[in-house]
């Protein structure tokens, strides 16, 4: 439990590398589908049957090593499953599903996990995502946090169950850094000078310079990000900035290389977890919160065993399960509880890991912290392309 896991060894948010540009190029646009009818999606649920099977495509170390949660539902329902880890990043899983999708056939699979930003964005344009049965979603309905039931990237959750969350916001290490840091303007600040780690990731960083200048991303305008690209350009002139960094930031806050940086959530809450003397913040001003979504492609043989199983992992008792070991931010809120109610029968170092998660913000943010927290600018295709420029012009320079 205090064993320090890295779940985002190649995380990137998708369309945002240079390779997401191309992809984007090469044919994705002009190829927009109409969401369907209420009456279209009422019909194709009236036509699928439950299966007793499911094939469920996640990230790496989404799940705990004994398929726990997917076992219980197996001896709960008849369903077997089969769990598959085989998405490292989005733009390369979107790169190998879109052509497959295109061409109408399937995946193979029933369940696929994938972040909001670009590509998530393509699925739903594109037609490559079922809307779910609402009616299929209890345990969601009942259990489910109210910040997770209308998000700004999928109104409704017509597509789309959240699955975890993190943050985007300030690491710092308190050897170094003496101040309590409250504010972005720490990024920018000429006294960290060489000392400053930012996010390579173009939407990432892209968040920080507008959040810095008081933009909210979601409703930003492409003069917006040209503002936000300068103030980061003048950042990184000013040699404040020692590195824009993948995933190793965390390596290089922990070590001292870098005093602070941008840095997600659950990062940080591992490694403070194994003694590592890392505080984490989001700023007064505000941070990103990013989430993986579970969806049902386009062609999935088994679409009524998938809203089965995505809709019980929204059973208090299973996200706790889920949580404990995935140590990011829970959909379900009544998570917080079940696990203080585990800390009061354990011992030891397990029972101090129990409390640590159950009080810690960066696994339960308070109401304070959701409302600072925004989302990514959404992007369509056309926009994406000026957008990606700007930010990559600061970080590939």
């Amino acid at each position: 439990m205090t064993q320090p896991r890295t779940r985002r060894d190649v995380f990137r948010l998708a369309g945002l590398s240079a390779a997401g540009l191309a992809l984007s190029a090469c044919g994705v646009q002009g190829q927009k589908a109409e969401p369907p009818k209420a009456d279209a999606v009422a019909d194709y649920w009236a036509q699928q049957k439950q299966n007793n099977k499911v094939i469920f495509a996640n990230w790496p170390e989404y799940m705990p090593e004994d398929h726990g949660p997917l076992k219980k539902f197996q001896q709960e329902t008849g369903i077997s499953y089969e769990y598959k880890e085989v998405i490292n990043e989005n733009t390369e899983f979107f790169g190998k599903a879109d052509p497959v999708l295109r061409a109408g056939q399937p995946l193979g699979y029933d369940i696929v996990v994938m972040t909001n930003g670009i590509q998530l964005q393509h699925m739903f344009t594109l037609g490559y995502a079922v809307m779910l049965d609402q009616s299929k979603m209890p345990n969601f309905q009942a259990n489910a946090g109210e910040a997770y039931k209308n998000r700004a990237y999928d109104p409704g959750n017509k597509y789309t169950m959240p699955f975890a969350s993190g943050i985007t916001g300030i690491a710092y290490n308190t050897k170094y850094v003496k101040d309590k840091i409250t504010s972005i303007d720490a990024l920018f600040d000429a006294k960290y000078e060489g000392r400053v780690g930012m996010m390579a990731d173009a939407q990432e960083i892209a968040n920080f310079g507008m959040i810095a200048l008081g933009v909210d991303p979601e409703t930003s305008t492409e003069d917006d990000w040209k503002k936000a690209g300068e103030k980061l350009k003048a950042q990184r002139d000013a040699g404040i900035v020692r590195k824009y960094y993948n995933q190793d930031y965390i390596d290089a806050v922990s070590r001292g290389d870098v005093w602070l940086t941008m840095a997600w959530s659950g990062d940080v809450f591992q490694r403070q977890l194994a003694g590592e003397p890392v505080a984490f913040v989001v700023p007064e001003e505000g941070g990103t919160i990013w989430t993986d979504n579970m969806l049902i492609p386009k062609g999935a043989a088994n679409p009524v065993d998938a809203m089965m199983l995505m809709d019980y992992l929204y059973k208090p008792e299973i996200a706790a399960e889920l949580d404990e070991y995935i140590q990011f931010v829970t959909p379900v809120p009544a998570v917080q509880d079940l696990l203080r109610e585990k800390a009061e029968s354990a011992s030891g170092e397990d029972k101090k890991a129990l409390l640590d998660m159950a009080e810690s913000p960066l696994m339960f943010p308070t109401e304070a912290d959701y409302a600072k927290l925004r989302s990514y600018t959404p992007l369509t295709t056309a926009k994406e392309q000026v957008f990606n420029p700007i930010f990559q012009s600061v970080t590939q320079a």
